[in-house]
C-alpha cells in the first residue's frame, strides 16, 4: 500500500499528481491540501487539521466530501502533518509520499524534513519520501543501498542528519568517496551526478539526508 499526503504548501511547487494515482494509493489530505486534492477530483480516504487556512465555504465544502475528517484546535502539540504522518505509518504502508511539503514557511519545512524521522524512531519499515516539482527527499540510516538513474533529477545530494557520518561510500558516481568521514555542517556531497544507470551509496553509521534534484 502506498499512501500519499498532500498538505497545504504552495500549489506551484506541487509535481504532477496523475502520476501517483495508482490502484494501491489512499491519499489523505492535510489542511487546505484537503480542498487541493478537492479540486483535482481525488477524494481523500481521511483529512487532517486545524482548517485554519481555508474559509467558511471551502471547509463546508470539505465536510460534504470527505468522510473521515479528524479535526484538531489550533493549540496542539504535533503539526497537522504530522498527525497525518503518524496515522499513515499506523496503517503499515510499503511506502509514503509527501506533498505540499515544502515552500513557504522555512520552519515548516525544517520541520517537514525532520518529519522524515519519525519511521525510523518507530522502527517502522516503510519509505517515506518529500516530494515537490524539483525534488525528492528521503532519508537513509547505515547501510548499503542502491541507486538509479533518474533523468528528470539528475543530481544527487547527500547531507549529514547526525553530527557524524562515518565511511560514505559513493560507487557510480562523478565524484566517487571511499570511506570519507563526514560530519554535520558538510558540503563535501552536494550535487553530485550518477555516471551510469545505477550507483551504489553505504556507510556504516550515522544517517543521510538524500536528495534528487533538477535545476
Amino acid at each position: 500500500m502506498i499512501i500519499n499526503i498532500l498538505a497545504g504548501g504552495p500549489e506551484d511547487l506541487l509535481p504532477d499528481l496523475t502520476g501517483y494515482k495508482g490502484e494501491e494509493a489512499v491519499w489523505v489530505g492535510v489542511d487546505r491540501g484537503v480542498f487541493h486534492l478537492i479540486n483535482r477530483n481525488i477524494i481523500p480516504a481521511m483529512a487532517f487539521g486545524d482548517f485554519d487556512s481555508v474559509n467558511e465555504e471551502e471547509l463546508s465544502v470539505i465536510e460534504d466530501r470527505v468522510t473521515g475528517i479528524k479535526k484538531y484546535r489550533p493549540e496542539k502539540d504535533e503539526t497537522d502533518m504530522e498527525l497525518a504522518l503518524n496515522w499513515a505509518l499506523e496503517q503499515k504502508p510499503n511506502r509514503v509520499h509527501l506533498f505540499g511539503a515544502t515552500g513557504g514557511r522555512l520552519d515548516h519545512l525544517l520541520a517537514n524534513v525532520q518529519l522524515l524521522l519519525n519511521p525510523i524512531k518507530a522502527k517502522n519499515p516503510a519509505d517515506v519520501y518529500l516530494i515537490d516539482q524539483k525534488n525528492i527527499i528521503f532519508l537513509k540510516e547505515a547501510g548499503l543501498y542502491t541507486i538509479e538513474k533518474m533523468p528528470s533529477k539528475k543530481y544527487v545530494s547527500f547531507v549529514p542528519l547526525t553530527l557524524d557520518v562515518t565511511d560514505l561510500t559513493l560507487e557510480g558516481f562523478k565524484f566517487p568517496l571511499k570511506n570519507r568521514h563526514i560530519s554535520l555542517g558538510s558540503t563535501l556531497c552536494i550535487s553530485n551526478e550518477l555516471i551510469g544507470d545505477y550507483g551504489t551509496f553505504s556507510f556504516s553509521k550515522g544517517i543521510l539526508i538524500v536528495v534528487r534534484s533538477n535545476d
